[in-house]
């Protein structure tokens, strides 16, 4: 029986790029070669599409000097890629996509669009999930129909900073310091900071504006940092939890990735039942954007009684050796290339669910 034709794609032009290049060697890594071809296809920050050689190009950083292009071609009758080589031309057939793109163009619905008009099914989740859960102010006002709780927050356009103290009344009289700024449409605690003042909100607003033009800033919310990942179709189960223990403040990305003092703990110290909360939160979540195939949903637990609190939904979650939607799926049971396998025959199989 031939093989089906599996291709990854990684990097991007977000800025999650390097994480997305160690998050694709971890599935690279996993993939069964006895069943799949694989063909790995790298996007630098400038947008450029690139053949890659193998695992070890991705880990070198070498496939950016691939002289070779693979263009994901819209026109279904092609079904793949566009193999460019020189003067060559070549078309190259998918069975099934993989991306593992974090953050804008990739995680946002962008590469979604682009497979559903080429007709080849991909891993994670559609358009409409990835779109509506990229965008921090669209989710928030899902998961309000379902009446989870959620930080209190003030949405915030970049026109509104042409009077930046319109902005800070408008949030003082919602909210209280400390308070966190964050861009509706950025990973990886990108462009994410804490105010304890009026001065720290007006340098946070424009550090965040540079990421995004729509803003939020948010309540903070005292309590601990849990995580849940989902796996499935219609029938969609939540792992464990986990929990994180930022070295910094808060997890942004220098503590998420550059930090050895960060961890992760599965099975924390949790009641049963506030543990049985965050995951039915979870999959509530996760079913209400339309999600499919995987996402990894954050809460917060408050510390004064154990009350669950929703963070964000992550449709494509990081994949690296320390990320969490991995972990907390080996914890129960399931291995990486398991997992792997599981996304893979999820998404031949999403037109059927």
């Amino acid at each position: 029986m031939a093989k089906q034709r599996v291709a990854v794609f990684f990097g991007g032009q977000s800025s999650e790029h390097e994480i997305s290049c160690l998050s694709a060697v971890n599935v690279i890594d996993n993939i069964d070669r006895d069943k799949y071809e694989v063909t790995l296809v790298g996007i630098t920050e400038e947008g450029e599409w690139l053949l890659a050689d193998g695992a070890d190009d991705v880990r070198s950083g070498a496939w950016r000097e691939s002289p070779v292009r693979a263009v994901l071609s819209p026109d279904a009758k092609h079904h793949g890629l566009l193999i460019l080589d020189g003067e060559k031309t070549a078309p190259l057939k998918i069975d099934v996509a993989f991306p593992v793109l974090h953050g804008l163009f990739g995680e946002d619905g962008t590469i979604q669009g682009l497979l559903e008009l080429a007709q080849i099914p991909y891993v994670g989740c559609g358009v409409l999930a990835s779109a509506v859960s990229m965008d921090k102010y669209y989710t928030k006002l899902v998961v309000e129909r379902l009446g989870i709780r959620q930080a209190a927050y003030v949405a915030v356009r970049k026109e509104d900073l042409s009077d930046t103290e319109a902005v800070v009344r408008s949030v003082e009289a919602e909210l209280s310091y400390p308070v966190f700024i964050k861009p509706c449409n950025a990973g990886s605690s990108k462009g994410v900071s804490k105010a304890e003042d009026r001065e720290a909100l007006v340098s946070g607003l424009l550090e965040a504006v540079k990421h995004d033009r729509k803003l939020l800033v948010e309540e903070t919310v005292v309590g601990r940092e849990i995580e849940c990942a989902v796996l499935g179709g219609i029938g969609a189960e939540a792992s464990g939890v986990g929990e994180i223990l930022a070295a910094a403040d808060f997890y942004d990305y220098e503590a998420k990735y550059h930090n050895a003092e960060s961890k992760t703990v599965l099975d924390p110290n949790l009641p049963e039942e506030t543990t049985e909360e965050v995951r039915q939160d979870a999959v509530r979540i996760f079913r209400a954007v339309d999600g499919f195939g995987l996402a990894r949903v954050d809460f917060f637990v408050t510390r004064d009684g154990n009350q669950v609190v929703f963070n964000e939904i992550n449709t494509l979650p990081g994949f690296t050796a320390i990320s969490m939607y991995p972990m907390l799926w080996e914890h129960r049971g399931v291995s990486k290339p398991e997992l792997v396998e599981r996304l893979i025959r999820l998404a031949l199989s999403r037109k059927e669910q």
